[in-house]
């Protein structure tokens, strides 16, 4: 079964709930499609352990961060940390997951996974409009053995609010001044050429239809449709092939024990062997449960990912999290309590 009908086929759907497990509150979430494949394969493995189905919907950051806001999920997922202070404001905490990693993918006959290479400033350029045909000096000068054809550029980005987009934005914005003058880095920004479609699995299908398309997706999406990726030169002038030894490279650096509610970036690090347009996905709920019992579930579930779902999140080319900064995020879920003052639940 490919990762596609697999995804359908666990659909997140609580519609079993109140057969299966009756006595367990109604869990909701939705957000980030950047996780959505390791979200969906733990959920399959934890509803055949505990009967438990949960609720989720792959929308997209921004939607996941609207929705935890106006309080109609039990959880909210971005693949952008929220800043401490819209944190305290809002009276939420967040705690990552996994990490992985963007990637750029094209459509180009002869062109195969890894087989062109790109780097920061020439990317941006596409992106910006000012680089418009395959066979462009800035392209050529990187791939002098490719037969880059003389086509146009066909820009494929995210038309949704998406925490990919700002990992790929943000990535963007430190390694071209212009780009950050003049876009910037967000779940949404003006893009300056393109075309615009929905989610990851949206861009995923347009750049497979599109002769000449250049798009980003999370790299299970990008082995799933068995698409182009490519190769990025990073902070360290290495070729380097998105895979999980790279992505984990990336996030060597991470304090995530020490960082402010876990607000840690993790585009352009430093090292020979890293990815540089990686990231972590995040969860978010409220301090002040909305739903103590649901939120208690949640918790649960997510302690069960940490404990158990780490073979999965490898296979699918995640990397989990430490057991140390795990260790640490079921301290900080503490914070979450009830009308009573006290935790909703304790690991």
């Amino acid at each position: 079964m490919t990762l596609a009908k697999f995804i359908r086929v666990v659909a997140f759907t609580v519609c079993a709930t109140t057969v299966s497990f009756a006595h367990a509150a109604s869990v909701s979430g939705a957000g980030a499609t950047f996780p959505y494949p390791i979200y969906a394969k733990w959920a399959d493995m934890y509803q055949k352990q505990t009967g438990f189905n949960l609720n989720y919907q792959s929308i997209g950051s921004g939607g996941g961060i609207k929705q935890i806001k106006n309080k109609t999920v039990t959880f909210g997922a971005s693949d952008m940390p929220l800043e401490p202070k819209d944190l305290t404001a809002s009276g939420l905490i967040q705690f990552p997951t996994v990490v992985g990693g963007d990637v750029p993918v094209v459509n180009l006959d002869g062109i195969g996974p890894n087989d062109l290479v790109l780097d920061g400033p020439t990317l941006a350029n596409i992106f910006l409009g000012k680089i418009t045909k395959w066979d462009d000096p800035a392209i050529k000068k990187l791939n002098p053995d490719a037969k880059l054809p003389a086509n146009a550029i066909v820009v494929v980005h995210r038309s949704d609010g998406s925490g990919t987009t700002f990992i790929f934005t943000d990535y963007l914005s430190k390694v071209s001044p212009d780009w950050k003058s003049n876009v910037g880095a967000s779940t949404s920004v003006e893009w300056p050429v393109g075309i615009g479609a929905k989610g990851n699995e949206g861009v995923a299908n347009n750049v497979a239809q599109t002769k000449g398309a250049i798009g980003y997706v999370e790299y299970a999406y990008a082995l799933e449709n068995k698409m182009a990726s490519v190769k990025m030169i990073n902070q360290d002038g290495k070729a380097v092939a998105p895979n999980a030894a790279a992505f984990q490279a990336a996030a060597a650096n991470a304090d995530w024990v020490h960082s402010d509610h876990y607000y840690v970036i993790l585009t352009n690090q430093p090292g020979a062997d890293t990815w540089p347009i990686a990231g972590a996905t995040f969860i978010l709920m409220y301090q002040q449960a909305v739903d103590p019992a649901a939120s208690a579930e949640a918790l649960k579930f997510f302690d069960w990912a940490y404990k158990n779902g780490k073979e999965a999140a490898q296979a699918l080319d995640y990397v989990p999290l430490p057991d140390a900064v795990t260790a640490q995020i079921e301290k900080t879920w503490a914070e979450i309590k009830g009308p009573d003052g006290k935790p909703v639940y304790t690991p």
